[in-house]
């Protein structure tokens, strides 16, 4: 039995640089710190974070300190406005990709484009991006279907998700093309992590006889990671722990693959590796 774990498996820059960020910053206060929102999306890694008094809440009214640490998603304009309006010094763990984004919703949005944002409009990053512009002149879009609500009469930008599938987000390109001649701009927001993770998985899932996806359930990412490999390798499963492993997933299988979320840590895929091996399958 092979096992093989894609290179890029694990966390990314973002939420490396959020995670050291929140550490460090922790670690110069004797009270507790809060993070609006969970840090990052996997619940271990967040579970772990409070053993070094590092709590998220859910609301700028939980906040116990007069500091609060900004999730590697970002947060609403609006919402950061209330935060500066209540004297809480921001300690800002947004990723730099989605920082990008929320400059180019901005640009756009005052050169009087109407927006479509690609990907999903209840994930806190889509939410903290489009909040840049105003609700009129945006739409979110996560199917094609959904085109067919826009007119079609101005001139249109495009902007996506930084975790979104690039070939799901090329044929919303694709398909928009087709739809006016008016003048559009698309901004290439997926990020080189993302990309590289889901060139990765693809290949990995046709050279294998399993794939293993470990991550946070609400992870984005990585559920767009199991959608790829899904399509590719049939016997693709999602997990979140070792602990959710199955002994007959492995039966007569020759090649496992393993790749692994944007905020999932080494350690969870170490685990996961060690758990496949325990079962001793030949």
């Amino acid at each position: 039995m092979k096992i093989t774990v894609a290179p890029s498996a694990g966390f990314c820059f973002g939420v490396k640089r959020a995670i050291n960020l929140a550490i460090d910053s922790a670690s110069k206060f004797d009270s507790e710190l809060n993070t609006l929102g969970p840090i990052i999306h996997n619940p271990q890694v967040v579970s772990q974070l409070k053993d070094k008094k590092i709590f998220p809440v859910d609301t700028i009214d939980e906040i116990k300190s007069d500091k609060v640490i900004i999730r590697s998603h970002g947060i609403k304009s609006d919402v950061e406005n209330k935060i500066l309006q209540k004297n809480i010094t921001i300690i800002d763990a947004t990723c730099p990709f989605v920082k990008r984004s929320q400059e180019y919703i901005k640009k756009a949005f005052q050169e009087g484009y109407f927006i479509i944002m690609v990907g999903d409009d209840k994930h806190p990053e889509v939410q903290s991006v489009i909040s840049f512009a105003d609700s009129a002149r945006y739409k979110v879009v996560n199917r094609i279907e959904e085109l067919e609500q826009i007119k079609f009469n101005e001139k249109i930008a495009l902007i996506s998700q930084t975790t979104q599938d690039i070939n799901f987000y090329l044929s919303i390109i694709c398909e928009v093309f087709k739809k006016t001649s008016k003048e559009i701009i698309v901004f290439n927001t997926i990020c080189d992590a993302t990309k590289l993770k889901q060139e990765e998985a693809a290949l990995l899932s046709s050279e294998s006889d399993i794939m293993i996806v470990v991550g946070g359930y609400n992870s984005a990412n990585t559920n767009k990671l199991k959608n790829i490999c899904k399509k590719i390798q049939n016997n693709t499963y999602h997990i979140e722990t070792e602990a959710e492993l199955e002994y007959k997933w492995f039966k007569n299988a020759e090649n496992i693959g393993i790749t692994a979320g944007a905020s999932t840590p080494d350690w969870i895929i170490e685990k996961v590796v060690e758990k496949i091996r325990s079962f001793d399958i030949l």
